[in-house]
């Protein structure tokens, strides 16, 4: 509670009405005087922080690991204990979109490493040739042995020259040998393309056009196909956010369809909606968290079993969440919660998908 000074008025500043107490009867309002020493700003901060904070653990504790407990103690009218639905979404929506720019990114982002890392190489040998001329004038190192060092130098430049002509042949061989991975639709470049849409009567080639035109364009870039799929994965990721926002009310929807409608309002299935998309958005970013952490540190087998079970585990679980979920709240038999939930999963996963793949389309083709 707030230590704020209490107003000898009794007129609430907030709606005019009598307030016996502390707080207003009326629209809830503490009745504290308007100017407040200067701590007492961080002392309400923490005051409200620490509330809100047992309120959003708690909550975050049954969504993670308690499916279905949330809408039904909310449903139930136990409330006052969990952050509220709305709020819980906004809040999950907003640190998956902002947490994942605070986290390292891959080592192989961007098309420039390669040159990069050979302008250093030439940086460094540029000094050692600098230090070699100033030593030699102040008569630390005489002309020969520093003539001798230069030519060690130039044999060590010479061998990295070679096993980078060697390195570029290989990758030559490999995209001579590997021609139909690199196509895009069977063409390599846009006009190859555009020629095989101009044939093409099924209306695929038109469609994909500007997709087809991005990947192009990322390659004229210098990005390679690792790096081209690693930006396409990322995409993906940060769409799912904005999928699941945009289907809200149609899973609802689904959900109202599926059940008695004198029983379970529309309302009610909105909330399950929240509750479990909320889930889904947390998922999403322990995702997030795990790959981003995995592409920081060096790649060993070990690591990658590991990253590989972490996946999978995440995966099913999040699979298996809705199930538990809709037999705890609908209370539902075990065999029609699984034939319901079985026909809900599959409806809902396919325009979940369609949603995905819209979005997924647009914010590739602006992906920059």
């Amino acid at each position: 509670m707030s230590h704020g000074k209490i107003r000898e008025d009794k007129t609430c500043l907030n709606c005019g009405h009598t307030v016996e107490e502390r707080f207003c009867p009326h629209c809830g309002q503490e009745n504290i005087e308007s100017r407040q020493p200067f701590y007492f700003l961080f002392t309400h901060f923490i005051e409200d922080f620490t509330h809100y904070d047992g309120q959003f653990w708690q909550t975050i504790k049954y969504l993670l690991v308690n499916p279905g407990k949330l809408t039904k103690e909310y449903l139930s009218g136990k409330r006052q204990l969990y952050v509220a639905p709305v709020k819980l979404y906004i809040f999950i929506s907003f640190i998956t979109f902002l947490l994942p720019n605070f986290l390292p990114e891959s080592k192989e982002t961007s098309p420039q490493s390669e040159r990069t890392k050979i302008e250093k190489t030439e940086d460094k040998r540029k000094t050692s040739e600098k230090v070699l001329e100033k030593l030699e004038k102040k008569g630390y190192l005489s002309k020969d042995v520093s003539k001798e060092i230069k030519k060690g130098m130039d044999t060590i430049k010479a061998k990295d020259s070679i096993n980078d002509a060697l390195a570029h042949s290989e990758d030559v061989i490999e995209s001579t040998l590997s021609t139909k991975e690199s196509s895009v639709f069977n063409a390599y470049n846009i006009k190859q393309y555009d020629s095989i849409r101009a044939k093409d009567k099924t209306g695929f080639y038109q469609l994909a056009r500007p997709f087809a035109e991005k990947i192009f364009t990322l390659k004229e870039e210098g990005y390679t196909k690792k790096q081209i799929r690693d930006k396409y994965k990322e995409t993906f990721i940060h769409t799912i956010p904005k999928a699941l926002f945009v289907y809200l009310p149609v899973f609802a929807f689904f959900l109202w369809l599926f059940h008695n409608k004198k029983k379970w309002w529309y309302f009610d299935h909105g909330i399950f909606t929240l509750h479990y998309f909320s889930f889904l958005l947390l998922s999403t970013l322990i995702f997030i968290i795990i790959t981003r952490i995995f592409d920081a540190i060096p790649s060993y087998g070990i690591i990658n079993m590991i990253f590989w079970l972490l996946y999978t585990a995440l995966f099913f679980y999040t699979s298996i969440y809705f199930f538990v979920a809709h037999h705890r709240v609908y209370e539902s038999s075990k065999r029609i919660s699984i034939l319901k939930g079985m026909s809900l999963f599959i409806i809902n996963s396919v325009g979940i998908t369609l949603m995905l793949m819209i979005l997924m389309y647009v914010s590739f083709i602006m992906m920059h």
